[in-house]
Formats: structure tokens, sequence, C-alpha cells
């Protein structure tokens, strides 16, 4: 799988519009079977609810869509939370939206409204990471050239995991996987050809992404 963007972390967020309170839950979900048994223990946990509407996004590219509107006028809640989904260009996640019935209706407008507003405000408010495919590379200099090498990883856009002080210094390295080959060229150019490299495991890392 690609670099994809998703959510922060598992978490809710509530506003009110006229009396009524909607509070968009949001959870990572892998699988359409993850999907479904979160959006039931919502349910249960606000089953005096007048509703919990639904969507969820799975897979790459997002071969798996759902949208429910659990007794709202159709097209009016499942629907605008997909479409906030998507637009963020979140995968892997699903949300619901609780709603207590707070005596005012909205009309059809005011609910797709109501309902894209507080999955939005829900996405900014736990927060977004990309999480990117990166590739451990050791690089391995002579301690003179150690401080020089150092100080321009610092300030480049590469992260050093941890250093190994040994016969020579290893800075392991965390580099962008479609980067490495790069990586090691530029190193090979800022080290004189003084430089060793080993490529080890890849790990999924999660850079936050500004709202």
């Amino acid at each position: 799988m690609k670099n994809y963007r998703t959510i922060r972390e598992h978490g809710s967020h509530e506003i009110n519009i006229k009396k009524s309170r909607f509070i968009c839950t949001l959870k990572r979900t892998e699988s359409e079977g993850e999907a479904v048994s979160f959006v039931e223990q919502i349910k249960k946990e606000h089953s005096k609810a007048s509703h919990n509407c639904y969507a969820y996004l799975i897979g790459e590219s997002d071969h798996i869509q759902r949208a429910f509107d659990d007794g709202e006028p159709s097209g009016t809640a499942g629907v605008p939370i997909l479409e906030v989904l998507k637009k963020r260009n979140v995968k892997n996640i699903t949300a619901v939206v609780t709603r207590y019935f707070g005596g005012t209706k909205l009309g059809a407008g005011g609910l797709i409204r109501a309902y894209g507003q507080v999955t939005n405000e829900a996405l900014n408010h736990i927060g977004i990471v990309e999480k990117q495919l990166q590739q451990f590379v050791a690089v391995s200099v002579a301690y003179p050239v150690s401080a020089k090498l150092q100080n321009i990883l610092e300030e480049s856009a590469y992260t050093i995991h941890s250093t190994d002080y040994t016969a020579d210094v290893t800075y392991n390295c965390l580099i962008p996987i479609e980067k490495a080959e790069l990586f090691m060229e530029e190193t090979t150019n800022w080290t004189s050809g003084n430089a060793t490299f080993e490529t080890g495991a890849k790990a999924w890392i999660e850079v936050p992404v500004a709202n």
C-alpha cells in the first residue's frame, strides 16, 4: 500500500445546532468487519439517540465505501459524512455521527450541513496523519567525518532514528522508501565517498498533517 492519510487516533467531537446534539466519533478501521463492529459499538453506547448515521472508507483505492442514514431523510446524513471523508482524502476510517434530536427540524439542507460540519470539525479536532512507508538505512562513517554528517542530516528532511558508536559512527536513518537511493547518493557526496550503507527493514511512520 502507498502512503495514505488517516486520523491520528480514535476520538469524538460534538456540536449543537438548534438544540440537537451531533456527536461524530471516528476510528481507524482496516477492514469492513472492523467498521461494522465499531458501528455496532457506538449504537449500543448511544442506544437512546435519535439516529446513529455512519460512513466508512476501506482500502487503498477506497474499494469499500458505505453510507447509512439510519432514519434520516435519504441522502442527508450518511452521504455528507462520506463526502467529507473523501474530500479530506483519509482512508481506512469509519465515522459515526450520533444525533440526539432537540425538537427543531433542520430540513434537508440543514441536515446535510450539520452532518458534514461535525465530521469535518471532528477530523480537525482529532488530527490527521500521513502514514509513510520508510526504509531503514544505516550510514557508517569514520569519527572525523561524523560531526559534519550529523549536522547535515539534522538540518535535512531525513530522520536519524538512532546512532551507534563503535569502530565507526553509524547513523540509523529512516528514509521515505522512494528517496532511499537519492539519500545514499547525497550522503556519498556529503562525505566525499567516505560512507558505507546497509539497508534494513521497512517501517510505517506517522507524520502529522496540517489542517
